[in-house]
């Protein structure tokens, strides 16, 4: 993880950070935290993660790191330290 954001608090709050990944391509991770715990995330460390990815002209979104509160949709997570955030 190489920033941490402030947290987006427009409709459901959002804990917002920015990963580089291998490629160099930066990616921002947008995880709701009305639906999910908040991860505990230090600059440096590193995340895996199952989401929703959608394209941008700065390196691109990743939102959708919950579980589906309707169960209607396969969730996504963020894994930190061997725990799970869903």
């Amino acid at each position: 993880m190489t920033r941490l954001l402030s947290d987006d608090h427009e409709d459901s709050r959002h804990q917002r950070f920015i990963l580089q990944l291998p490629s160099r391509q930066t990616l921002l991770i947008a995880h709701n935290i009305d639906l999910a715990n908040r991860v505990p995330l230090g600059i440096g460390e590193r995340v895996r993660f199952r989401g929703m990815y959608e394209w941008n002209d700065l390196g691109g979104l990743l939102h959708w790191t919950h579980h589906d509160p309707h169960g209607n949709e396969d969730g996504g997570w963020i894994s930190h330290r061997r725990k799970h955030y869903s």
